[in-house]
C-alpha cells in the first residue's frame, strides 16, 4: 500500500540547504532567460508500448524535437534564445550539470542575431571566464562569464556561440529548444555567417542569461512541463505562454520591470524523475539558484496523471491525487520559506488522449479544485477554464487543441497566459532585488 507523499517530501524540501545563488551575486542581476536541463539518459521505466494506433497517429504528428548530436569536435555552436527584459549589460551561465568528463569551452561569443546563423554587424562581444577566452566546466558545474556590455530590446534575438575544439562526449542540453541552434566546423565564433552549418532546435550547456536592469525588476518562473515548454507552439515564433505573459507585462504601464523565463522540461512529473528531475528535485536548481525570482507559476500534474494509466507501469511510479497535492503543497512552502509567491494553475484537460479515462479525469478535477479552493497559493491562474471546451469541459476548445488532446497550439497558450491575472504582479514593486 503507497503512503501519501506530502509530509515526507515537504521534510526533505524544508530541510535541505538552500543555494546560496541570491547572496553570491552582485546586486542589481536578474534572470533575464533561462531554460531548464533535462536528464540524459532519463530513467527507463518498463511499460508495454501504446496500442499499434496510437503509434500510427503519433507518425503523423509533427516532429516536435528535432534529431541532434550528443558529440562534438572542432566544432561551433551558435544558439537563438530572446531575453523577456532589455537591458545593455549581461552575463551568461553554462551548465556542465549531465557531463562526465571536464567541458572545455575554447571560445564564446554574444552578438544580437541577423538572420538565420548571421550575427547583426558590429555586435559581436567575446565572452571571457575570470578574464579568459577559454575555461573547464567540472562534472555537475555551473559557471558564469564575466559581464559584456551590449544594448538589447526584450523584442531581439541573441545569438550565444561555443567553440569546441577538443572532442566532447555527452551534452548538457535543453531538447526542445523551439528556436534554431546552428553547429558548424572549425572555430566560427566571431563569423558573420556560419558556413556549412547544419540547423536543430536545442540548447547546449548554455542555462540562463542575466542582466542589469535600468529600473527596479524581479523576475517570474514559469514551472512545468511540456506545455510550458511550449511543446506543441510554433517554433521560432516566441509563442509560449511565458513568452506571451512577458509580452503582457511589457505593455503594462508599471513601475516595476518583470522577466520571465521558462523552466519548462517536457514529461517533467512532480514526484518522479523523467525526462527532467522531478518538479521537487529540481526546485533549488531552476527557482532558487536564478537570481531575482519574486514568483513563480506552477503548471504541473498532468504527467503524473497520465503515466499513472499506463497498463504494467511500476506501482512505485503511480501518483494519486492527494500524492500529487502533496508535491505542489511541498513546492508552495518551500517557496515561501524563501519569500518567493506561487501562483497554482489549474491542469488543463486532455480528453482524447489515450491516456485519457474516467479515472484520470477524476484525479485531474481533485487536484484543479484543492488548486482553486485551497488557499495554498498565493493566486490562481485558470488555465483549465480558459482553453476548455465550455459544452464538453473534460476536453479542449478544438481551436486550443494542438491535434495531440494534451498540448495546447499557438491560441490555446495565448488564452492561457490571457487569463493569467496581472494585478498580483503589478500592485506594487518588489523590494530589493535580489
Amino acid at each position: 500500500m503507497r503512503k501519501p507523499f506530502c509530509a515526507v517530501i515537504l521534510a526533505a524540501l524544508v530541510t535541505a540547504s538552500p543555494l546560496a545563488a541570491h547572496d553570491a551575486v552582485a546586486p542589481g542581476w536578474v534572470s533575464a532567460w533561462a531554460t531548464a536541463l533535462d536528464l540524459a539518459p532519463p530513467p527507463k521505466i518498463d511499460v508495454p508500448p501504446p496500442p499499434k494506433a496510437v503509434i500510427d497517429a503519433m507518425r503523423d504528428q509533427p516532429k516536435r524535437v528535432v534529431p541532434f548530436p550528443t558529440s562534438f569536435e572542432n566544432q561551433t555552436i551558435r544558439m537563438v534564445l530572446q531575453p523577456t527584459v532589455g537591458a545593455s549589460r549581461m552575463r551568461f551561465q553554462f551548465s556542465n550539470a549531465i557531463g562526465k568528463p571536464p567541458l572545455a569551452l575554447s571560445g564564446a561569443a554574444v552578438a544580437i542575431r541577423g538572420a538565420g546563423s548571421a550575427i547583426a554587424p558590429g555586435t559581436h562581444r567575446p565572452l571571457t571566464f575570470g578574464g579568459k577566452a577559454q575555461t573547464i566546466i567540472p562534472p555537475g558545474a555551473i559557471i558564469v562569464s564575466d559581464p559584456v556590455d551590449l544594448p538589447v530590446r526584450p523584442d531581439q534575438e541573441l545569438a550565444v556561440s561555443l567553440y569546441l575544439r577538443g572532442k566532447v562526449e555527452g551534452a548538457t542540453t535543453h531538447a526542445l529548444g523551439l528556436n534554431p541552434a546552428y553547429v558548424a566546423p572549425g572555430d566560427q565564433s566571431a563569423a558573420a555567417t556560419l558556413t556549412g552549418a547544419s540547423e536543430v532546435r536545442s540548447y547546449f550547456w548554455l542555462t540562463g542569461m542575466e542582466v542589469v536592469t535600468d529600473r527596479p525588476t524581479a523576475t517570474i518562473v514559469a514551472f512545468g512541463d511540456s506545455i510550458t515548454d511550449g511543446f506543441a507552439t510554433s517554433p521560432g515564433a516566441h509563442r509560449t505562454w511565458p513568452e506571451v505573459l512577458a509580452r503582457r507585462l511589457r505593455e503594462r504601464a508599471t513601475p516595476t520591470g518583470w522577466s520571465v523565463i521558462n523552466m519548462g522540461i517536457s514529461g517533467n512529473r512532480v514526484l518522479r524523475d523523467g525526462a527532467g528531475m522531478s518538479g521537487i528535485a529540481r526546485f533549488d536548481r531552476d527557482v532558487l539558484s536564478r537570481n531575482g525570482v519574486k514568483w513563480m507559476i506552477v503548471l504541473e500534474g498532468i504527467n503524473d496523471i497520465n503515466m499513472t494509466q499506463m497498463a504494467g507501469l511500476p506501482e512505485d511510479q503511480r501518483a494519486s491525487a492527494q500524492d500529487i497535492i502533496g508535491g505542489l503543497r511541498a513546492i508552495v512552502e518551500k517557496a515561501h520559506l524563501h519569500g518567493i509567491k506561487v501562483m497554482g494553475a489549474t491542469i488543463t484537460p486532455t480528453e482524447g488522449l489515450w491516456l485519457y479515462n474516467a479515472d484520470a479525469e477524476a484525479t485531474r478535477q481533485t487536484v484543479n479544485e484543492w488548486i482553486r479552493s485551497s488557499g495554498t497559493f498565493d493566486a490562481v491562474a485558470d488555465f483549465d477554464r480558459a482553453i476548455r471546451d465550455p459544452q464538453r469541459p473534460t476536453r479542449m476548445l478544438p481551436v486550443y487543441d494542438s491535434g495531440d488532446h494534451v498540448h495546447p497550439s499557438d491560441a490555446g497558450t495565448k488564452a492561457m497566459a490571457d487569463t493569467i491575472d496581472l494585478v498580483p504582479f503589478t500592485q506594487a514593486a518588489p523590494s530589493a532585488v535580489p
